[in-house]
């Protein structure tokens, strides 16, 4: 039910289109100097691959423009040629040429779609793939910051306008402006008066653009961000459907779902207003100078100042250059929208991603002690040429980037010793910090003072890709992705692993006899979240993904919670076996769970308060004796 009203509460909050209450990133500053073109130009790293085949396309369209200009000539020709002189053999040839240059410039028109379709499509995957590769190097604390509907609408809807704004604006804006140019000077050549009174609407044109640009660069901005806004809601009442559903909230969902919409369908409406404001004025300001100079022409052909041929070429030429100049408004408007989509990619782009880690410098590496002998096989990932000094914290605090100045630090200097081969189980009150504790090993939050030993050495020193193979981990809350169940097990490996280290983790985590019951046993897909799946079964296969790799290091926050007590002591008795050959922290909540650790820290209020055995801490603490006894749900006893 708290997920669901929060669900609500923030789809209200967003469907309001209150600036003040939007997230950091939803809202440009209308008067933030924005510029649409700075914007674009970001796109030039991705387009400079492919500008020979965009500049063959723009120049194929540019020549097949400026033959409509042609036109105009062509029938100037045939009035005062053959058909003042009643020539019918000139009249077919002139419609013929007519002909000729219509098909040259349908077939111009088709050359230039596919020169830049293919290296556009291009573009387009190369951005996607660089925002992908992109996400999966921020830190967890953005993933934190940013909605998931926001992240998908930045990769798919945003991505498909700068695609379109390469293939068709970009392309026209420069084409068209070539073709107005060219004609003008056409008309001016034709009669220098009639053009000048062609030209009068330039500089009111000019203006209400400018207008038009500032006004539906915000408005662009507010509807993507709103689809963004209800894709998020879209996506969470999926994946949350048994929530939904259990407690009734469809309705309240949808309600939801509606105001956002409402909200999107408002925003789309205004963006229609304005477009349809400055077509209706770059329309009729360009047919009143064309019914001037229509009347203005007239009257001298019938003054004898003007041939005819000249006034219908004139006319002609005059209509040709209608669509490059009312085809403006909506380029303007696609330039607009692709400029708030490229600002929107880079807002992500530009976001800082985890430093993969300084390379440990010659000297530094830790050096090989000996250690107990172990069986063939059985040695744990990167277990060699090390000193063996388990995992140390020292003087180790953290504070969320995002908590106001004043808060407390979740974890305040905490000194703790996990010895080589031992497991430690992590014990504490509900927001006592003990999630957050084991998300600094593998350095999925940075502490923010102190430093995190692994066998002597600082894993800030360490490259993360090392040191996530040193460091397994699992979560209370198990994480499936939508493919089969070897896969998702076996991602906890090396690229080496196979059918026998399946085998084992899935005996560690037993999970053998319900993975063998499935349709394809191992290559069963589980679906999107794993939710085909019971939470135990669930469970188990994260358990399994965790010690697949046989790391040296295991983290594990509450692997057990989901599990019935008979499959819970089956694991756990397979589990005592892995934990033996490995350093462990485990997140406790149960007794049943603290009896695998060798020893116990319980963490209070954001420091370790006692350290010990299960034993002693039930003789010595209070504040242990009475979380074991689970009278209290998780709170700190007063």
């Amino acid at each position: 039910m708290p997920e669901n009203d929060a669900l609500t509460k923030d789809s209200a909050e967003t469907a309001a289109g209150d600036p003040a209450r939007a997230p950091d990133h939803a809202l440009p500053s209308a008067d933030a100097g924005r510029s649409a073109v700075r914007a674009l130009l970001r796109l030039w790293p991705y387009v400079r691959p492919v500008r020979g085949r965009w500049a063959a396309a723009a120049s194929v369209a540019v020549v097949a423009s400026c033959l409509s200009l042609v036109i105009p000539l062509v029938l100037k020709w045939m009035v005062d040629g053959p058909v003042a002189a009643g020539d019918p053999g000139g009249v077919w040839l002139g419609g013929l040429y007519l002909l000729l240059l219509g098909i040259a410039e349908a077939l111009l028109f088709g050359f230039r779609r596919w020169l830049v379709a293919r290296p556009l499509a291009s573009v387009e995957a190369r951005m996607r793939a660089d925002l992908f590769r992109h996400l999966q190097r921020l830190p967890i604390a953005f993933h934190d910051r940013w909605a998931s509907g926001q992240l998908l609408s930045r990769g798919t809807t945003d991505l498909m306008l700068v695609r379109m704004f390469l293939a068709f604006p970009l392309t026209f804006l420069l084409v068209n402006g070539v073709t107005i140019l060219a004609g003008y000077v056409l008309l001016l050549g034709q009669d220098w008066t009639l053009g000048l009174v062609l030209l009068t609407p330039v500089v009111p044109l000019v203006i209400l653009c400018s207008f038009f640009e500032g006004r539906y660069a915000v408005v662009a901005r507010r509807a993507q961000d709103q689809v963004g806004d209800l894709t998020t809601v879209v996506e969470e009442s999926v994946l949350g459907i048994r929530i939904v559903k259990g407690f009734g909230r469809h309705r309240s969902q949808a309600r939801a779902f509606r105001s956002l919409a409402g909200g999107l369908r408002s925003t789309e409406l205004v963006k229609a207003r304005l477009l349809a404001g400055i077509w209706a004025l770059i329309t009729i300001l360009p047919e009143l100078a064309i019914g001037a100079a229509l009347v203005l022409g007239t009257v001298r052909v019938a003054d004898g100042g003007l041939s005819a041929g000249t006034l219908v070429a004139f006319l002609s030429t005059a209509l040709a250059l209608r669509w490059p100049v009312e085809s403006i408004g909506f380029l303007l408007a696609m330039s607009q929208e692709a400029a708030t989509a490229t600002e929107r990619y880079f807002e992500v782009m530009d976001e800082p991603e985890e430093t993969p880690g300084p390379r440990a410098e010659a000297g530094d590496e830790p050096r090989e002690t000996p250690g107990p002998p172990r069986a063939a096989g059985d040695e744990p990932v990167g277990a060699s040429a090390v000193t063996r000094d388990g995992v140390r914290f020292e003087g180790v605090s953290f504070r969320y980037p995002d908590a106001p100045a004043d808060a407390p630090a979740v974890l305040d200097r905490i000194d703790l010793h996990i010895r080589p081969g031992e497991t430690l189980a992590l014990v504490g009150a509900t927001g006592s910090g003990k999630t957050t504790l084991t998300a600094l090993v593998p350095r999925l939050h940075e502490a923010t003072a102190g430093r995190i030993l692994l066998d002597g050495e600082d894993i800030t020193r360490m490259e993360r890709e090392r040191l996530r193979t040193l460091v397994s981990v699992a979560f209370e809350e198990p994480t499936l992705f939508s493919a089969s169940v070897g896969e998702n097990v076996l991602m906890g490996a090396g690229e080496a692993a196979g059918e026998p280290e399946l085998r084992r983790a899935l005996g560690v985590a037993q999970a053998e006899g319900f993975v063998a019951a499935l349709p394809e046993g191992a290559a069963t897909r589980v679906g999107e979240q794993g939710l085909s799946l019971s939470g135990g079964q669930r469970q188990r296969l994260a358990l399994a993904r965790a010690v697949v790799g046989r790391p040296r290091f295991l983290v594990l926050d509450d692997p057990l919670s989901a599990l019935d007590v008979h499959t819970e002591a089956l694991v756990e008795a397979a589990l005592r076996e892995v934990l033996r050959d490995t350093t462990a922290l485990v997140v406790a909540h149960r007794p049943s769970t603290v009896l695998l650790a060798d020893r116990v820290a319980l963490l209070s209020g954001g420091r370790i308060a006692a350290v010990g055995t299960h034993h002693e801490l039930l003789r010595d603490s209070a504040e242990y004796a009475w979380l074991m006894s689970g009278e209290g749900e998780g709170e700190t006893p007063r």
